[in-house]
């Protein structure tokens, strides 16, 4: 065979085989795309028959749940089955005050809950990482990234920092060299140390220390072959111009540790206190709203208890009518009576029925409601029910003592003052930094060169370079320098945008404070209006009530003479719940106003009795106070200053005399009615029990 037909032979002989190695790729790159998934086609497609796919499919494809050691609450662990109007079993009642409430919540709500609409999802279910929680301070106070830095974060700038290395190593360098020598050997070591400290004015020091080994084959032209030569020098830099001074780096931390557009000026020690306070704020903010929502709760679950025994009482009176209507309906009837009293009855008693069976299953949703915000169990056998009773006593509170406590006690306006405060800073650190860069720069160094590391040395060598640490001891061998940097960018402009930036964020925040304090004021408004007209509405239900309750009671009387129909007295029952429920509703809203009142003026957390504290501080900030109350109480006053704190007043120029005409004494406060009718008490509740199922 010649060479051409056996080289066309093999080509054929290639071409088959890389048509086969092609289709076995193809299939393989096929199934590798079906098993990573394609952007294209990302449902799954398998090659062949092979059952066991299936289990690599599985396993692929489902939902992985991490692995974490933690446990179940028993709260919802072990919680029992809600109740609903099927239940008929007798449990234990828990007869709740609103302080043991009130207690059970602070005690159980870690993360604090509040109130939910019904049907949307809680901050704790949607938004886990910013449900507030108690421990939020402390997560604040150890921040340590840049925007969240805590206290601690921002003094760890200062803290002193200690770096050291240490080399070994061994070189050869090569030389064009006529002595036949091209080639040289050296052992050679390193260890540098360097300690330094950053100073609350912005200053910092440097103290290092060097120390270099080297040995060579060769000591030709050299004094010893083996040398080791090292320093100790200190260096300084102090800002002069721009970061300059101790207001500054209490604010914008450390000019030297800032990042061009990443710190900004909040990093500092000032700025991280000012964030922990308006966390301590926002916490005290999420109390207020549980505490709030706890009590309105404590009273809907106390009117829904009235709404059923109301219910019960009307049901038990239809049922009473309808009964006597079937009697004498069975009778063959009497004057007056016709046969649709006695469906009316009938359907009057239905009625009034489903209204019982629907206040029960409400009494069972406010229970839940309220076991929620408290953090118990759906339901752990026994039954919650309220204790306390609802102030029926009138409570005129003072306009003027509300309004100057409501603008001097919330704790929205506290945490907005911090954030103003924390502006004012801010910008003032930002001003510095509109100044170009100048920094003094020192430094002091002592060398030395030895023969030896410690010891004597050789006696061949010099005295004063037998050991490095002998020569550097002798101070013989000095160098300083001393300067100043400057630098500075033309134009400033990063500079100018960033006090212009926060210059408009603080306009911002002024504005923002104002409109808090009025909306304050609109609320404390509408508390008072909300008062008046629930303690009025509750006094005119009760007396409706009243006459609905006796109209009841004639209407019987009639219809048992036979001079009234039914249909008179079902109305007149109707009304009477309606009345009754009336009444109980202004009631507890009456209740629910005096706490919103407390709520909007920031004094709900001492109408509860209930106190927030901080844990210790470090011992070292109990002995500086300690330090300057022995200074306030030996020191000598001053004469030119005042040592009486001036008078105190809740804004500027608003003093309480520009709303009272001289010499007058504030009227009192004009009664709703001429005749006040003072609350009753809460009636009895019904003990007869109906029977739905006995006509």
């Amino acid at each position: 065979m010649s060479f051409s037909k056996f080289q066309a032979a093999r080509l054929r002989r290639l071409s088959s085989a890389s048509r086969r190695l092609l289709q076995r790729l193809a299939v393989g790159s096929v199934l590798g795309t079906s098993l990573l998934g394609c952007a294209t086609d990302p449902e799954l497609k398998y090659l062949g028959n092979d059952k066991e796919l299936n289990y690599y499919k599985t396993t692929a494809t489902s939902i992985d749940y991490p692995a974490v050691d933690t446990q179940t609450s028993p709260e919802a662990a072990y919680a029992k089955r809600p109740r609903t109007v099927f239940d008929r079993e007798k449990e234990e009642v828990w007869e709740i005050s609103l302080s043991q409430a009130i207690q059970t919540a602070i005690q159980n709500n870690s993360i604090i809950r509040s109130r939910t609409t019904v049907g949307a999802p809680s901050t704790i279910l949607s938004s886990a990482d910013r449900a507030p929680s108690s421990y939020d301070p402390a997560i604040q106070e150890t921040g340590v990234l840049f925007g969240g830095r805590g206290i601690s974060g921002a003094l760890a700038a200062f803290d002193a920092q200690f770096e050291t290395s240490m080399k070994f190593g061994k070189s050869v360098s090569l030389q064009n060299t006529a002595v036949g020598q091209f080639g040289q050997n050296s052992d050679k070591a390193a260890v540098d140390s360097r300690l330094s400290k950053t100073f609350a004015h912005g200053g910092s020091l440097a103290l290092s220390h060097d120390m270099s080994y080297l040995n060579l084959d060769s000591a030709a032209g050299l004094a010893f072959p083996s040398s080791y030569a090292g320093s100790v020098a200190a260096s300084y830099r102090q800002p002069l111009w721009a970061g300059a001074g101790t207001e500054f780096t209490r604010i914008a931390g450390p000019i030297s540790q800032s990042f061009g557009g990443l710190s900004g000026v909040n990093q500092g020690v000032v700025i991280a206190r000012i964030n922990q306070d308006i966390t301590l704020a926002d916490f005290e903010a999420n109390v207020l709203q549980m505490l709030k929502d706890v009590e309105d709760l404590y009273w809907d679950l106390y009117l829904r208890y009235r709404e059923y025994d109301t219910a019960v009482t009307n049901r038990n009176s239809a049922l009473q009518s309808w009964r006597e209507a079937h009697r004498i309906l069975d009778a063959g009837g009497k004057p007056g009576f016709k046969p649709s009293d006695e469906a009316q009855a009938r359907d009057f008693y239905f009625q009034s029925r489903s209204l019982a069976e629907t206040a029960l299953s409400n009494i069972y949703s406010a229970e839940i409601a309220l076991r929620r915000i408290v953090g118990l169990s759906v339901n752990d056998g026994r039954m919650m029910r309220p204790s306390d009773e609802p102030t029926t006593a009138a409570f005129h509170p003072s306009w003027e003592t509300s309004l100057t406590e409501a603008l001097t006690q919330r704790v929205e306006l506290r945490r907005q003052k911090w954030n103003i405060k924390s502006l004012e800073l801010q910008l003032c650190a930002a001003e510095s930094l509109t100044n170009p860069r100048l920094d003094l720069v020192t430094d002091y160094q002592v060398a030395g060169l030895g023969d030896d590391l410690l010891g004597n040395g050789s006696s061949a060598v010099p005295q004063a370079f037998r050991t490095a640490y002998g020569s550097i001891a002798t101070g013989n061998f000095t160098g300083w320098n001393v300067g100043l940097a400057f630098q500075m960018p033309l134009g400033f402009r990063a500079a100018h945008a960033q006090v212009r930036n926060i210059e408009l964020r603080l306009a911002k925040a002024r504005d923002t404070l104002q409109a808090q304090e009025i909306d304050i004021s609109h609320e404390v408004a509408q508390d008072f209006q909300n008062i008046a007209v629930q303690y009025a509405t509750a006094q005119s239900n009760f007396n409706r009530f009243r006459a609905a309750r006796e109209r009841v009671q004639l209407f019987r009387a009639e219809v048992e003479a036979g001079t009234k129909t039914f249909d008179v007295l079902l109305r007149a029952l109707g009304s009477q719940a309606e009345a009754e429920v009336a009444y109980f509703r202004s009631l507890t809203e009456y209740n629910k106003a005096i706490v919103a009142l407390h709520y909007h003026k920031g004094t709900l957390l001492p109408y509860d009795d209930v106190w927030l504290g901080e844990s210790d501080w470090t011992p070292e900030a109990y002995r500086d106070s300690l330090r300057h109350a022995w200074a306030r109480t030996h020191g000598h006053d001053a004469l030119h200053l005042d040592t009486e704190p001036a008078e105190f007043v809740a804004q500027p120029g608003w003093h309480a005399q520009e709303y009272a005409a001289p010499n007058s004494t504030p009227p009192e406060p004009a009664a709703p009615y001429e005749t006040e009718v003072e609350l009753p008490p809460r009636p009895v509740p019904a003990t007869e029990e109906a029977k739905p199922n006995k006509p």
